[in-house]
C-alpha cells in the first residue's frame, strides 16, 4: 500500500528533519518545493558535497573496482535565486539528501525524479531506501541536455514513495547492507 501524508508525519523518526506540508519558498525566495505532498516526500539536496564524472583517458568505469578519481567535487554556488550546483551537459552527478532516513521494517520508499527537472532534461535514478535501512541518501542525477544545468540544494530535488508490504525475514538492517548508516555525504560504490 503507497503510504499517504498522515502517515509520512505521524511515523517517529522516519525523516529528520520532517517538512510536515509541501513548502514552495525558503524564506522570501521561491524554491522547487520541498517536504510532505499528499502520497510522498521531497527529499532536498544537501549543499555538503556534490561530485561530477568526469572523463579520464584510458578508464573504464567498473563498479567492482570504482576509481574515485573519475569523479570531480564542484562547488556549492550561491547567488540571489539560492544555493545550486551546476550539472554540466551530458554528465552524471552525485550528491546526498539532507534529510535522514530511517526506515521501518516493513517499508520500502522508491525515490523518483521531480517533473520541474525532468522538463530540463535532468534525469534522478530511480533508487530503492529498502525496508530498514537507514542513513542519507545519495542521490544520483544525469543531464541528459545539450546545457548546464542548475541543481538546487536545499530544495526539492526527488520525491520518496513510500510502500507498505507484508513482513519480510530480513532488512537490509538485519544483513548490515553495505550501504546501512551513509552520512552526509556521497557515498561511493562499495563492493
Amino acid at each position: 500500500m503507497l503510504k499517504n501524508d498522515t502517515w509520512i508525519r505521524n511515523t517517529p523518526g522516519l525523516i529528520t528533519p520532517l517538512t510536515p506540508r509541501l513548502e514552495r519558498h525558503r524564506g522570501v525566495i521561491p524554491a522547487l518545493s520541498y517536504g510532505c505532498s499528499s502520497y510522498g516526500y521531497d527529499l532536498r539536496l544537501s549543499c555538503r558535497e556534490f561530485k561530477v564524472f568526469r572523463h579520464v583517458p584510458g578508464t573504464v568505469m567498473d563498479p567492482k573496482k570504482f576509481n574515485p578519481a573519475n569523479l570531480e567535487r564542484v562547488r556549492c554556488e550561491v547567488d540571489s535565486e539560492g544555493a545550486w550546483f551546476t550539472l554540466p551537459a551530458h554528465s552524471y552527478g552525485l550528491g546526498v539528501a539532507l534529510e535522514r532516513l530511517k526506515m521501518p521494517p516493513n517499508v520500502t520508499a522508491i525515490c523518483v525524479g521531480k517533473s520541474t527537472y525532468a522538463r530540463m532534461g535532468i534525469i534522478v535514478n530511480v533508487t530503492p531506501a529498502e525496508a530498514g535501512w537507514e542513513g542519507h541518501l545519495t542521490l544520483e542525477f544525469s543531464n541528459s541536455s545539450g546545457a548546464d544545468c542548475r541543481i538546487y540544494a536545499y530544495e526539492g530535488v526527488c520525491q520518496l514513495l513510500f510502500l507498505e508490504g507484508e513482513p519480510c525475514d530480513t532488512t537490509y538492517g538485519d544483513r548490515q547492507g553495505k550501504y546501512q548508516g551513509q552520512g552526509e555525504q556521497v557515498t561511493l560504490p562499495i563492493v
